[in-house]
């Protein structure tokens, strides 16, 4: 109920407009990290039924789909993207009946369901794996086998190349069954399939169509980057160089090589443009809304904006601008964000939208990664640039990493280190249980113990605390977000500066209609800020839309836009009084 006044509340402020877009087109897509979001029944896990349960509040501060990580039967190894069946839901988290419950209530609400599909590789557990090593006819080239070599010195059985896994070590696995090697560019329980093979690629277009026929909106594609190798003329892998980059010393290390060919061979570009194909399809053989492909690659710049589509077929709707996470730190600039964003937004190819990304399960959080008293400043940004917002969920209470221990460490990736530095490898600490109150579990639960401990800070810093009180991170980021849907953000232009390293400082601004001013101060030191310094908007007063937690602005204050105090670290949203 407090959530649903705060929505009203930020209406009545903000105003809305009459969107022509499609219902993608200008949203937030809101990351679901099911195993840490909601337990609904008490076993220290999250489930679909505890997802159910909070959707509302996801409506409640604007969001627009919420896309799940993977939730399909696995043993967990990889805590769901090692997938043993693609048509059945992970039984800890519960059952198909219930998914389609949280499919019928985000229909019955007005949000849309994403999920995770993890193309790939499978389960070492998976049918279609098991039949390959027996050598069934059908799936013996499901996956790609290779004899290796045998060492002339020592007459032991070896790789066939020098291939590293993402996980650290080879990327190959000796199978005495078969008696041939696996290869598995992440950990050994998740064999790469074969995309070479035509019927690999219909089986996972399969899988596309089922869950299509089942109502989701759309897929978040994993790890795209990966999906084909290179084979020389030979029929052969050969090695890759080993980088000059002196970080990677460690030849164990996925780093200490050039990924040259096992990253995004051109088959991969026409993989997600056949998906595309697949998702346009179906809306023109179903009707209905449009189907959305989501897609996570780790890759160049150029990578990106290919993989929106060659200039003749059509690619990812969203592929995940990851520039402000791999190029940004709190030490980054006013003057690198303006580059990063400039450089996206007149590159991307036209009839396109950009996106932006500041945090997912596998990074260190926002608050974490660029310094906590930045975290409102980083969600205004998110939520005022053009295109598309993405949010890890957390990310609009200001979580930050949760200190995992030795012990606690479950993420294989941390696993495959030692106590002395798992915590540079485990991504655990991202993981750490959504905090929704001050209870027990910081409400996530109501078991003796979860899957991941709580955050230690979950006392202060959680919904419940920060849907009463007068100020907070989540009423400001939902303040931000709901201007989305006002013309200036929907439909406006967009004009960036950065007088200073420190100073970000940007406009919105609709013809014949409304004008807003956002100023980002990215140092430590209070600035006097005059806005006709920046943009002509003809002296006078602006209001306050919202302004970070710290700062001595308030929300509705009408101030003189030639005389602004904007602390540091502080994100301020002006709208210009005409």
């Amino acid at each position: 109920m407090k959530a649903q006044l705060i929505l009203l509340f930020i209406t009545l402020v903000v105003g809305t407009a009459t969107s022509v877009k499609d219902w993608w087109e200008n949203g937030n897509f809101y990351q679901i990290y099911p195993r840490s979001f909601k337990d609904s029944d008490g076993d220290g896990i999250g489930d679909l039924n505890g997802v159910t349960e909070k959707l509302q509040y996801l409506k409640d501060i604007g969001i627009t789909a919420a896309w799940l990580s993977p939730i399909f039967q696995s043993p967990m190894e990889d805590f769901g993207y090692d997938i043993s069946d693609y048509y059945k839901i992970q039984e800890e988290y519960g059952t198909v009946d219930d998914f389609e419950k949280l499919l019928n209530k985000a229909k019955e609400i007005g949000i849309r369901i994403i999920l995770d599909f993890v193309p790939n590789h499978t389960s070492d557990k998976h049918k279609w794996f098991q039949l390959s090593v027996a050598g069934h006819p059908y799936y013996r080239d499901f996956y790609i086998w290779e004899n290796g070599t045998v060492n002339a010195e020592t007459g032991e059985r070896q790789p066939p190349n020098n291939w590293l896994g993402s996980f650290r070590y080879s990327a190959w696995e000796w199978n005495d069954q078969r008696q041939q090697y696996y290869l598995h560019q992440f950990g050994v329980m998740q064999p790469d399939l074969n995309y070479r093979n035509p019927a690999v690629v219909e089986e996972m277009k399969k899988v596309m169509r089922y869950w299509l026929g089942k109502g989701v909106s759309g897929f978040r594609i994993d790890a795209v980057p990966f999906l084909f190798e290179y084979i020389d003329e030979n029929g052969k892998f050969p090695d890759e160089p080993v980088t000059t980059d002196p970080k990677c010393p460690d030849p164990d290390d996925y780093c200490h090589l050039q990924h040259i060919y096992t990253n995004n061979q051109p088959e991969t570009f026409d993989m997600v443009y056949q998906w595309r194909e697949l998702v346009d399809n179906w809306k023109k053989e179903h009707g209905g809304e449009t189907k959305v492909l989501l897609t996570e690659a780790y890759t160049s710049f150029d990578n990106l904006m290919k993989l929106y589509g060659d200039g003749i077929r059509n690619g990812s709707h969203v592929p995940f601008n990851f520039e402000f996470l791999n190029t940004m730190n709190a030490n980054s600039t006013a003057k690198d964000f303006r580059y990063q964003i400039n450089r996206w937004l007149q590159t991307m190819p036209k009839g396109v939208y950009a996106n932006w990304v500041l945090g997912n399960h596998d990074n260190k959080r926002l608050a974490s990664r660029l310094g906590p008293a930045r975290t409102d400043l980083l969600n205004i940004l998110l939520q005022t640039l053009p295109g598309i917002a993405v949010t890890y969920n957390g990310e609009e209470i200001g979580m930050t990493d949760g200190p995992i221990s030795w012990e606690d460490t479950v993420d294989p990736q941390g696993c495959n280190a030692n106590p002395d530095n798992y915590n540079s490898y485990s991504r655990d600490p991202a993981r750490t249980p959504f905090q929704w109150n001050s209870s027990k579990n910081a409400g996530f639960s109501s078991a003796p113990k979860t899957w991941l401990p709580t955050n230690d800070d979950y006392i202060t810093k959680n919904v419940e605390n920060q849907l009463s009180a007068p100020r907070s991170h989540l009423k400001i980021f939902a303040k931000a977000l709901s201007l989305r849907h006002v013309p200036a953000f929907e439909e406006g232009d967009f004009k960036i500066k950065a007088p200073t390293n420190g100073i970000l400082v940007y406009k919105r601004e609709k013809t014949d209609s409304d004008c807003y001013v956002i100023v980002l101060n990215l140092g430590k030191q209070d600035k006097k800020i005059n806005l006709d310094d920046f943009f002509n908007i003809g002296g006078g007063n602006v209001e306050v839309v919202t302004a970070s937690i710290q700062s001595t602005l308030q929300d509705g204050e009408i101030v003189d836009s030639q005389d602004i105090i904007i602390e540091g670290s502080v994100g301020a949203i002006f709208k210009v009084i005409k």
